[in-house]
Parts: structure tokens; sequence; C-alpha cells
């Protein structure tokens, strides 16, 4: 496109960025400002004599620069505003510091510290990134598109959230696209998905929470959050200009309430390719945590008896994956599904609920028959820890952000019944942990196996050191998308999801309990390829990928771009 002031040319020799801008224009977007680092002839040709001082620092050098002035940032989110001012100013030295400190970074600019700056979003606005779509204007969506200035062969991800289920911290408007924004940068820290081709998306559509409403500075639209036909009609016409303009994106869904996640999902997920974090990324990577661990032990999936205690979004995508897995290893749809006992908020789901139990929960609800003879701490209701003593589980997952639901009774009641069990508090942020790594070793008397939501330092228990693994879904989201960009895959389906799963598993090799369940993060750039790769393989064998791929592993590296400043010329 001639009028652009820059483009991307790729060749058999790499990338060349082509600039036809001079002066302060170069300086002033963040994919053509290297600062320091361009060259005495580069300056000349770019008209950039006199515009910063005459040493020109090398990419290492600046790294180790930019780096020294994150380490004085007085605290976690004055961190995540100097990488967010950063990322404003130069986009490869951002990602280029982001990828030699990843596993320090992500937390900042990643959860949990990215809840913060969200809930802080209308007061600190600085520069706008993204397109934010408004539901009082559903005829400005494709303009809104248009205007961020990507043709259809530039785009290969689009991330977009309602902001009803941020993180733990729930309604926050407009603030959400902040979540994009940093589901973004994981996606290109991890997987090298290139920043020029993902767009991040905030969709408005009012909000509940009264402190933003009543807030004089709040940016979002002023009303109660939409809901019903109106919504609908939104995110459908949504949906529809997203993929006629970008025909070849993976449409990604961040951060959406309990109520639409897993609707809006089946609605739409067998006509387009879609992929709902929450429910399917955080399935994938507590399933990797879970198929490592009973792979360790020489059992079967389908040997299992699992609790989930929080049966919302997460929780039930977890169930659903693990299911399929059971289901693949020669169990019927109804015997996979006994293996699974999910609490929501009124105890055990059960078929006596009723019209209070959710669509999506509905194929896990026990029917009186399960329960009989149960001994109930609290007459009727059926809570945690009579599902513990009832079932005798092999693994325990919370997902309810009930911090301390994993009790020492509970704990030691499943460790009692279970040679090796796997218990897997997964609430964010750390207050809300169901139970630390460090009651849980003492509980089990070493024995359990263990992954957390939240990172957690080691645990030293009778003179060995327990690693706790963390179920972060960075290990799976950046490859999946990484892999469907590959292969521009036309759906993401239940294999490849469990193709993503089997792959993290495969990686993580533990054969001792106090040996991490999941790969480290510092192996995400290692992950997300042996990920996009199981996922490109998958989508082949099922005939949802529309690109002959002839060396897969070739075509995984090539697509991941890498933090370098590529060759330069001036036009």
């Amino acid at each position: 496109m001639a009028s652009r002031p820059f483009e991307f040319e790729s060749g058999p020799d790499g990338t060349r960025l082509r600039v036809r801008v001079r002066g302060n224009d170069v300086l002033s977007h963040p994919l053509t400002n290297r600062g320091t680092a361009f060259t005495k002839a580069e300056r000349d040709a770019l008209h950039l004599n006199g515009l910063m001082p005459s040493g020109v620092t090398p990419l290492e050098s600046q790294v180790t620069r930019v780096y020294q002035q994150y380490s004085q940032q007085k605290d976690a989110l004055s961190k995540n505003v100097y990488l967010s001012a950063m990322r404003d100013r130069n986009e490869v030295l951002f990602y280029r510091l982001l990828a030699e400190h990843l596993e320090e970074m992500l937390p900042i600019v990643y959860t949990p510290t990215i809840g913060e700056a969200i809930q802080r979003y209308s007061h600190w606005y600085n520069r706008p990134r993204g397109v934010f779509l408004s539901i009082d204007d559903p005829e400005g969506i494709e303009n809104a598109f248009l205007n961020y200035g990507l043709d259809p062969e530039d785009v290969d991800l689009v991330v977009a959230t309602d902001s009803e289920g941020i993180l733990g911290i729930g309604d926050q408007g407009v603030g959400g696209v902040q979540i994009a924004v940093g589901k973004l940068s994981v996606y290109t820290a991890a997987a090298g998905i290139h920043p020029r081709r993902a767009i991040p998306v905030v969709l408005d559509v009012g909000t509940d929470n009264l402190e933003l409403l009543n807030d004089d500075l709040y940016l979002g639209v002023r009303h109660a959050r939409v809901r019903g036909e109106r919504y609908d009609a939104f995110i459908e016409k949504f949906v529809e200009v997203t993929t006629r303009l970008y025909p070849h994106a993976m449409l990604h869904w961040e951060d959406f309430g309990a109520s639409n996640a897993h609707r809006i999902l089946e609605r739409y997920r067998g006509e387009i390719c879609t992929f709902n974090d929450d429910v399917q990324g955080t399935a994938a990577v507590v399933a990797a945590a879970a198929l490592a661990g009973v792979k360790a032990l020489g059992e079967r999936m389908s040997d299992q008896r699992i609790v989930v205690h929080g049966a919302g979004t997460a929780g039930v995508g977890i169930a659903d994956l693990m299911r399929d897995m059971m289901i693949r290893e020669g169990l019927s749809p109804e015997a996979a599904n006994q293996r699974f006992w999910c609490l929501g908020s009124r105890g055990l789901i059960t078929t006596a609920l009723g019209d209070r139990v959710r669509d999506f929960q509905r194929p896990y609800a026990r029917s009186d028959q399960d329960v009989t003879g149960w001994r109930l701490t609290t007459p009727g209701r059926i809570g945690l820890a009579d599902v513990v003593r009832g079932v005798h589980p092999t693994i325990l997952i919370g997902t309810s952000g009930q911090p301390g639901a994993f009790t020492e009774a509970i704990v030691r009641d499943m460790a009692a019944h279970t040679s090796h069990p796997i218990v897997m508090p997964l609430s964010n942020p750390t207050s809300l942990a169901e139970a630390t790594p460090a009651q849980i070793v003492e509980w089990t008397g070493g024995k359990a196996a263990i992954a957390t939501g939240s990172p957690f330092a080691p645990v030293v228990y009778q003179n060995r050191t327990y690693h706790v693994a963390q179920a972060n879904n960075a290990l799976v989201f950046p490859g999946l998308g990484l892999g469907v960009s590959v292969c521009r895959a036309t759906r993401v389906s239940d294999g490849m999801i469990a193709a993503a799963a089997e792959a993290i598993a495969g990686i993580s090799g533990i054969t001792r309990p106090e040996e991490p369940l999941l790969p480290s993060i510092t192996q995400l750039r290692y992950v997300s390829a042996t990920v996009a790769l199981a996922v490109v393989k998958a989508a082949q064998g099922e005939g949802l990928a529309t690109v002959e791929i002839g060396n897969p592993v070739q075509a995984v590296y090539q697509r991941m771009w890498h933090p370098v400043y590529p060759e330069l010329e001036a036009v």
C-alpha cells in the first residue's frame, strides 16, 4: 500500500523494513524507531541527524540500559507502566527485553499486575492501543477496523474482550482493552507472532461497575452492561465484520463472563476459526499437568476420579477436555462423565438443582443415587469435604476463587486413599488459592504432585525441594495461535486443543512428586514451537489446514518473529 509510512518485505534473506517517512516521523512509530541504534548511514538516509545523541548503541547495549531502568522502578505497577511506555516507543527493544527476562517480566506485562493497570486505565490513559468498538455504534465496527490500517492478508489474530470477567476483578468496562493488549504481548514474546499481525479489541457494551459509572474520568460508554438480544446482535455483527475483513485470522475470546463465554464459543466454533482461552486454554494447560502426572504413575486419564471445585467457565472447560481425552482412550461419553464430580456455589452439582444448573454444567450433574448413603457435614448441602470423603479422588482441581477451600482435613482425607494425589489449586491471584503448595506438601507427606494458578516459590520438605508448576495459559495459547497461523486452519477443534495439551505433557517428563508437572516459563519459546507443531499436525490430520506444508518444523520456525532490528531501506 503506497500510502503507508512503512512496510515489511519478506524475502529469502530475511525481513526488510522499507521506510517512507523522514525525521521525527520515523521516531514516532514504535516499529520504525530504533533510537540510538540507528547507524550513521541510516541517520543520513532518514534525516535523523541532530535528533538524538551522536553515539550509536547496538541492540544488546540498549537492552542492558533499559533493564537497569526497569529494575529501578519502585513496584510491579510502576514496572508495568515503564514497559508499556517502552512498547509505545520501540517495539523491537521492548520484545527483546521481554524475551531475555520472560520469567521475571511475564507477571508484570500479564497477570497478575495487569489487573491493577486495567483498574486504573481511565486515570492513567496515555497512548491508545487496539480497536475500541461500542455497542451504541454497531455500524461503526467496519470503519474502526479499516482505520486500524491492516489488510486482509496482514492479520493472524484478533483478541477480543467484553471485559466482564477480567481476571479475578470482574467487570472493568473499557479498561479491559489492556487484557487484550497484554495477551498479544505474550503471543509475540512466546510464539513470535509479529506485533503488526494481531489486533487487540475491546467490545464496549457498558459496565455494571458502579464505581466506573460514577467516575468522571471513565472513558467507556456510560450505561449499564447491555445483555440479551441486543448484545447477541452486536457480537454477531462483530464476528461477521471480523471474519470478512480478516479471513485467515483466529478470533480469540478473552475474559467474557460465565454466562456468555461458553455460549458464544459454542455458537461460533463450528463456523469460524475461534478460541476461548478461559475455557480451552485453561483446560489445555491443566489437562497437560494432569496428563503428565498420570503418565508418571503409568496410568491413564480414564483411570482417574476427578473433583472440580468451582464449576464455572474454567472448571467445566477443564472437565470437558479431560473427558474428551478419556473418550479417546476408549470410554463412552456417559462413562467418562461419571469420572467427574463438579461443585458450584451451591455445592455438588446435582439433577435436584434443576434450572439452577447452567447448560454447560448439566453433563456433570449427579443423580440422587450417586450420593445415596453419604454422611453430610451440613444437611441439605453436599460440600467439598463430603465429595472428597465419598469419592476418594485421585485429582483435585480448584477454580473456585475461595481461599483456603482445600483444608487440611480435606487434603489429608484425599491423601489417605490415594498413593500419589494430584492437587491443583488454580485460583488467581495468590491470595485466592485454595491452598498453598507448602500446605499441600506437608498435609500429603510429600506425596502430592502440584500445579498452581499463580507462581509459588519451591517448597523444602524433609530435605527435598519441591518445584511447583504454574498452570499458566501462556504455555498453550501462543503456540496454538502460531500453529493456526502457519497452516491457516479453518477451525480450532477439540483435537487440536488436546494435541496442544499432549505436547506440553510430553515436554514435562515428571518422574517424582518434587519435579514440576509443567515446563518452566523460561522454556516458553520452545514450548510454543512444540505446541504449534502439534497443532499443525492435528489440523492437517483433521483436514482443517488450508496451506500445504511439506516440512512443518521449518514452517513453524520460519513463522516465528525474532526481536531484532531488520535491514532498513529508505524509500
